[in-house]
């Protein structure tokens, strides 16, 4: 039973603790070679591309919620792309003419995104 088990997974073993090993050296070795020579200005908090030197409890633009959305959106019509385009072949005219029905309302979307400026940064 072991020797089935140490035959089937043994490389798979070896290999997780080679890279458990390396990445734990690469930690380590970090840690003792990094120059540590800190200042004010390196340990200050950064604020999503506001000057660290200002009121922490200042407002955030609604622009960085913006672009967020819309990365969310577009970036989950991918996520719907692949599955389709691995399946194109199985599900046919209709599975094609619903994607592109989907598609076309989604670029609709963005062209008026777009022409509202949303995704203009001032």
């Amino acid at each position: 039973m072991l020797s089935e088990f140490l035959k089937d997974y043994l490389s798979i073993i070896i290999f997780l603790f080679i890279a458990l090993g390396l990445s734990i050296s690469f930690i380590v070795l970090n840690f003792i070679f990094s120059p540590k020579n800190p200042d004010p200005e390196k340990l200050s908090a950064y604020e999503c591309g506001f000057e660290p030197f200002d009121d922490s409890r200042m407002e955030f633009d609604v622009r960085f919620y913006l672009v967020a959305i819309l990365f969310i959106i577009f970036d989950l019509e991918i996520a719907f792309l692949f599955p389709w385009a691995i399946s194109l072949g199985n599900i046919g005219l209709l599975g094609f003419c619903s994607m592109m029905i989907f598609l076309f309302i989604l670029t609709i979307g963005f062209i008026y995104e777009w022409k509202k400026g949303a995704l203009d940064w001032e």
